[in-house]
């Protein structure tokens, strides 16, 4: 027999909150997910990986919409593969552009950090050069002179 989890057990596994689940089922992400004799959900392993993939479809930015089309295709049309590719294809089209924005933006990023690295490294001469000065004004005994610029 197939080891069946619970709502908190899935939610742990998945990073996923038991409302998340429970709105995955009600709004037809999910199939209805079996129950036990007492009412409370019994999630098996198919129900697991398909959480999975739709964490996936999520976290990379698909509206809930879409994924609501997925599933009713999947679920009416188990062997239309063709429908469910190009809608994948789709997205994959918009995560790729996605990541050539967040490339740029991340390009931008560097420069800015490689700006500012070389801009405290002029400053530390420029502090160790006035250091230096300084260090000439001093009188025995470590007291040191006013200096007026």
């Amino acid at each position: 027999m197939e080891t069946e989890l619970t709502i908190q057990q899935v939610a742990e596994l998945s990073g996923l909150s038991v409302h998340t689940l429970r709105y995955y089922e009600r709004n037809g992400l999910l199939e209805p997910v079996n129950r036990a004799a007492n009412g409370h959900r019994r999630y098996s392993a198919q129900d697991l990986t398909r959480i999975e993939f739709l964490t996936r479809l999520r976290m990379t930015g698909m509206p809930i919409r879409q994924m609501q089309q997925y599933a009713q295709l999947l679920r009416h049309h188990p062997d239309g593969v063709s429908e469910r590719r190009a809608l994948l294809e789709a997205h994959e089209q918009q995560v790729q552009e996605r990541l050539r924005e967040l490339s740029h933006n991340l390009e931008v990023i560097q420069y800015k950090i490689r700006l500012y690295k070389e801009l405290e490294a002029r400053h530390e001469n420029e502090y160790s050069h006035v250091l230096q000065e300084n260090e000439c004004f001093q009188q025995p005994g470590n007291q040191q002179l006013t200096v007026i610029s």
